[in-house]
């Protein structure tokens, strides 16, 4: 079990490392001058141009830009602004401030919003797949599969607005406007301020588990395995929960690892559709206001949660299939 994960640990650094390198020389290659977002276009002069580039980092080619980029990951940099403590992933082109510290600001958000509408719609999710399943054939089987495949078709900034205008906005107003409160400090306003948020999130995101998770049993209902078993007189309960419902679990698991991951690095169409000042958000207004390091920065942390929670699925895998750890 150590050697396999050890095994792809080591493949996710190197995917980390090109990862870095491609986004770092597609963002910082862009014909766009960053230095002449900070002082206005045609207002500076070439000698004024210089030292704002040079206040930013960016005087040098793009390789020793690189390479001191991820130095400073590791060790730290010096900048004009000050030094920058490991991991150093650079300071704001629009307000100076270091980007790793705006990262773990708007973290929290994010956080909460992904846990929070992963409980929900993997609870939901797997209990109807598991009842359409269960009931294959029937009216549920049928209603539930014509459900998942409607909402599965639906969009955050369609449902998201519908959902405003009906609860919040309505004269009823049924829930309060979302909003992000530290967990800490208000639990209650917490909930409450992010509970449409969960709820929008997880109904597309339901429907597409309960789909998943009623396929994966209806195949594993099928296998010979399971077939033995209810050759050996076992109820059907038994055989329901006990072989077909753990193998069914590798392919919900494998989608569940990479959402989340997705998740994690920023939900930019939930976080915008209802203002939360999330990593999704941070990287849309990155990419308005040519911000490179932030926008760096955030593309990152994504690839880094991604890449994670990868691992995590793999050894999901060796705990669901140890056959898996010889591969």
């Amino acid at each position: 079990m150590l050697r396999f994960l050890l095994r792809r640990t080591l493949g996710a650094v190197a995917i980390l490392v090109i990862i870095s390198a491609v986004t770092f020389f597609l963002f910082y290659a862009i014909p766009r001058n960053p230095a002449l977002l900070a002082c206005g276009k045609g207002v500076c002069t070439p000698e004024q141009l210089a030292v704002v580039e040079r206040n930013l980092g960016i005087d040098r080619s793009i390789p020793v830009q690189y390479w001191e980029y991820m130095v400073g990951i590791f060790a730290g940099r010096d900048f004009p602004a000050g030094h920058c403590p490991a991991p150093c992933l650079g300071f704001s082109f629009r307000n100076n401030t270091p980007v790793l510290d705006t990262i773990l600001d708007r973290l929290p958000t994010t956080v909460s919003l992904t846990i929070g509408g992963a409980v929900v719609f993997l609870t939901l999710g797997l209990a109807l797949g598991m009842l359409a399943a269960w009931r294959q054939g029937g009216p549920l089987d049928k209603t539930m599969s014509s459900a998942s495949l409607v909402l599965s078709s639906m969009q955050i900034y369609f449902l998201g607005p519908l959902a405003l205008a009906t609860l919040v906005y309505s004269e009823r107003e049924l829930l309060p406007q979302p909003r992000y409160e530290p967990f800490t400090e208000d639990p209650l306003g917490w909930l409450q301020g992010l509970l449409l948020p969960w709820l929008v999130l997880a109904t597309i995101f339901t429907a597409n588990y309960t789909r998943m998770a009623r396929a994966a049993l209806i195949e594993q209902l099928q296998e010979d395995h399971v077939r033995t078993a209810r050759a050996k007189g076992m109820g059907p309960r038994t055989v329901f929960f006990r072989y077909a419902w753990r193998g069914s679990l590798i392919p919900v698991v494998t989608i569940f690892g990479i959402d989340l991951g997705s998740l994690f690095g920023g939900a930019m169409i939930t976080e915008y559709t209802f203002a939360l000042p999330g990593l999704g958000r941070l990287a849309v207004d990155s990419v308005t206001q040519s911000n490179l390091p932030m926008l760096m920065g955030v593309m990152l942390f994504a690839a880094l949660m991604i890449v994670l929670f990868n691992i995590i699925v793999d050894a999901c895998y060796a705990l669901i299939d140890p056959r898996v750890r010889l591969a």
